[in-house]
């Protein structure tokens, strides 16, 4: 498959359909994601009561469950939103962020994966790792392993055992089903300096996963190399954190064709 050539065509998609994207998501990131899918072409809700997610998360085209801030409640309402959108075939991306930090965020991760089907897992290595293996811990939320050889033929074992899409973000990421595995080398290390970036991601892989849900691996690939670009972009018209959120805001609205396929560096399948 061209993916340069996919990526495009799932973007011009985002941006025609205006998918409605519902969050579970933490307190940090809510305005940042929202604005993130919003520049993207997407519709995003931010919806955590009980008595209202089995509803939004059926009429959603995707939904991501993102366990930065949580507590029992909020655990509870992604389950219910996940079977929800089980029921009518939505895809769910689970964000597991810290996970391996505290027993808390790593057994709310694993419950959520055990009682609802996960399509999609996005994380550092540490975040998924630390779900399968109690050995792996996470410095806070930010990643105390980096993405080796090894990190990737987990991923692969994962996605295998769990059948689901694991998707690990790094200085190059890896995006594997258990069969195929690309490795997505876009990207800039200043995004990892503005808070909410990776949380965006997963929003952002959740919304492409809505134009193609038939397709959720490219689809999550693709998503990694548009927003990595967009973070190249970024990164060329500002150079410092504070101006870069929203140079990088403009990039997601403007990035289109063009820009992709010259510069969206996707290897694989492997």
């Amino acid at each position: 498959m061209d993916m340069k050539s996919f990526t495009s065509q799932s973007l011009s998609g985002i941006r025609q359909k205006a998918p409605l994207i519902h969050n579970i998501t933490n307190f940090v990131v809510m305005n940042s994601s929202a604005n993130i899918l919003l520049a993207l072409g997407a519709s995003p809700v931010m919806a955590h009561a009980r008595g209202e997610v089995e509803d939004m998360a059926s009429l959603a085209s995707a939904i991501v469950l993102n366990i930065g801030t949580l507590d029992d409640l909020w655990v509870e309402s992604m389950i219910l939103a996940g079977k929800s959108a089980n029921r009518k075939g939505i895809p769910v991306i689970l964000d597991p962020v810290g996970a391996g930090a505290t027993r808390l965020r790593t057994e709310a991760a694993r419950r959520i994966i055990g009682e609802c089907r996960v399509d999609v897992i996005r994380g550092n290595a540490s975040e998924i790792l630390s779900l399968w293996d109690a050995g792996v811990s996470t410095k806070g939320v930010e990643s105390s392993v980096s993405l080796s050889d090894h990190v990737a033929d987990s991923a692969v074992r994962i996605a295998q055992v769990n059948k689901l899409v694991v998707a690990i973000s790094g200085a190059e990421d890896c995006v594997t089903d258990g069969t195929n595995t690309y490795r997505v080398k876009n990207g800039h290390p200043l995004m990892t300096k503005v808070t909410g970036l990776g949380c965006g991601l997963s929003a952002v892989a959740a919304t492409f996963c809505s134009i193609k849900p038939d397709a959720l691996l490219h689809a999550v690939t693709a998503a990694f190399g548009f927003y990595g670009l967009c973070g190249e972009i970024a990164e060329r018209a500002s150079g410092k954190p504070g101006s870069f959120f929203t140079e990088f805001i403009d990039a997601l609205y403007s990035t289109g064709e063009k820009q992709i396929m010259e510069s969206v560096q996707i290897d694989g399948p492997f």
